[in-house]
């Protein structure tokens, strides 16, 4: 990714032949939206904002006050390899303004902003790594997906049982020809179920680039004829798609988790305190689909708070690594998240550990799957079903305290409207696909 101003931006379109101009932003809940403009509008949009219909956006504002105007951010210069040119499209993410031209305080992309700027005049720069899988179906003749992966492939494995490795071949070149670096690609254990991990970042680039990066999924899917899915249980018997956190932080350029294995510094055992008390709170924002909770304490997903070296039937695992990779890895968020939300919240929760010198429990280094229930019984479970992570959620102070309380409210309100939607529904595989398939 570029680091552009204004008027590099106008300079590289004119010298570029470009002419189009995507302004991409989210909704409340991590959905991506898109306004289109010409080139000869980009010089306008810079300095006086493109204005939508936030009625029409969901957990935006009203009817009665319904304007707000997108202004893109220069840094976020990309060229979109898959629409060459003559004509070439480029696209940017958007800070959203009022129209008196104040920030709209409920851009969840600027609320992920604020904390970044807590952290940093704390001293730390927060580096976040996202492993996101993803499933790919066969469409039928009309072109829709069916509910038939591509391939019968498990971890690892190659062709001809994995098919998918010219679609992540496609996916990682597009990557790097828009500055997004992938580091590995594998099939995953599901039939059909891929990873592709790229290079960690800054907490807004990864953000972003985890938005831009499921656009490219499901673009090159399309173009070969394919559907891919993030849906976090897509097939309930088969393993689901996790979406897991890597965060290092660093201080004064020296990564604070370096010498983790050995010793464990007190910033860093106080950061994972933080994460694991608040993250049943938080569940809502990291798993937010009735769908989500269909993964947890299977196939590697994990069921209770708690923290181990390596172990991957954890919430929180250190991974082997070395030196600048030494991280640690948060495993219940799944792909559906709102990104901007998700990494406020847990990056906030790390930053109270931290402040507030939380002490990090004892490890818990034993497989939580086939444990005794002597060992399970003294740990906290993450929230079973949707219902419990609303209530944890909608009485937090932290959560509150993180992105404010009439936005806690627009989500929760609409949590529980699709939670209750849920609990009517005579088939719940049916709401699934209905609900979520398509649309995540």
């Amino acid at each position: 990714m570029l680091n552009h101003t204004a008027s590099e931006v106008l300079k590289f379109v004119k010298e570029n032949d470009v002419r189009f101009i995507w302004l991409n932003f989210c909704d409340l809940f991590g959905t991506q939206k898109r306004i289109s403009i010409m080139a000869d509008e980009l010089e306008s949009a810079f300095e006086n904002g493109v204005s939508f219909d936030a009625h029409a956006v969901r957990g935006f504002r009203d009817v009665a006050q319904s304007d707000l105007f997108l202004f893109p951010d220069p840094s976020t210069l990309m060229v979109m390899p898959w629409r060459p040119g003559p004509g070439k499209v480029i696209r940017f993410y958007c800070d959203i303004k009022n129209p008196d031209g104040t920030l709209y305080a409920h851009d969840s992309r600027n609320i992920l902003k604020q904390v970044i700027r807590r952290c940093e005049k704390m001293g730390y720069v927060c580096k976040v790594g996202a492993e996101c899988e993803f499933y790919l179906f066969k469409t039928n003749e009309d072109g829709y997906p069916t509910n038939t992966p591509l391939d019968k492939g498990g971890y690892l494995d190659m062709y001809p049982l994995d098919l998918g490795g010219d679609i992540r071949r496609e996916i990682c070149l597009t990557l790097e020809e828009m500055g997004i670096k992938p580091e590995t690609s594998h099939h995953e254990q599901g039939p059909g179920q891929n990873e592709i991990d790229f290079k960690f970042s800054d907490a807004l680039s990864s953000a972003d680039n985890l938005q831009s990066f499921k656009t490219v999924v499901k673009t090159i899917a399309a173009r070969n004829g394919l559907f891919a899915s993030f849906m976090p249980k897509p097939i309930l018997e088969c393993p689901g798609s996790g979406m897991h956190v890597n965060i290092s932080l660093v201080k004064n350029g020296l990564n604070i988790f370096k010498n983790i294995v050995e010793g464990h510094s007190n910033a860093a055992k106080s950061f994972i305190a933080g994460i694991l008390a608040r993250t049943p709170e938080i569940t809502i924002f990291l798993n937010p689909l009735a769908n989500s909770y269909e993964r947890f304490g299977k196939f590697e997903a994990p069921a209770y708070v708690s923290w181990s070296h390596e172990n991957r039937s954890q919430l929180i695992r250190i991974p082997a690594a070395f030196g600048e990779k030494v991280r640690m890895e948060l495993r219940s968020p799944d792909p559906s998240i709102n990104p901007y939300l998700a990494f406020a919240l847990i990056i906030a929760a790390g930053m109270e550990g931290m402040e507030k010198g939380m002490v990090l429990p004892a490890a818990a280094d034993v497989d939580l799957y086939t444990a005794d229930e002597n060992i399970t019984k003294k740990l906290t479970p993450l929230p079973a079903n949707m219902n419990e992570a609303i209530k944890l959620a909608e009485n937090s102070g932290f959560v509150k305290s993180v992105i404010g309380n009439e936005l806690l409210l627009k989500y929760i309100t609409s949590k529980k409207k699709e939670a209750q939607d849920f609990s009517a529904a005579k088939d719940k595989v049916e709401f699934y696909i209905n609900r979520y398939f398509w649309f995540i």
